[in-house]
């Protein structure tokens, strides 16, 4: 049965933005293991990354239906692709049962979360 259902959208430029002023910016929206796989990247693909985590983050605070704050932080939250790639999520190092599909354009980026519970 799906419990809960969250949507976001946010502009790359956005991203790109908050990440050119400070690195903190990053440090606080990607875990560790994130945070390692976004070093490996190159150019815009960076920034594409980063968006994508953000929206996703967002989007599973709004299908849990805290948003991010106390509760359910960026920290809390960590999408770790599985060997052929698929994005999975944790919420405080455990698996949520649910699916979360990112996706980004020149200008966007774009995530669903659907929970099952």
């Amino acid at each position: 049965m799906i419990t809960g259902i969250g949507l976001d959208i946010v502009e790359l430029s956005r991203i790109a933005d908050a990440d050119a002023r400070s690195s903190k910016f990053r440090e606080r929206v990607l875990t560790e293991q994130e945070l390692s796989r976004y070093e490996e990247l190159q150019g815009n693909r960076r920034i594409e990354f980063l968006a994508g985590r953000f929206s996703a983050k967002e989007a599973y605070s709004k299908a849990n239906g805290t948003g991010i704050g106390p509760a359910c932080s960026f920290q809390d939250i960590e999408i770790l692709p599985e060997p052929g790639g698929k994005p999975v999520l944790y919420f405080q190092g455990r698996r949520v049962d649910g699916f979360v599909s990112i996706t980004h354009t020149k200008t966007v980026a774009a995530a669903q979360v659907i929970l099952l519970g």
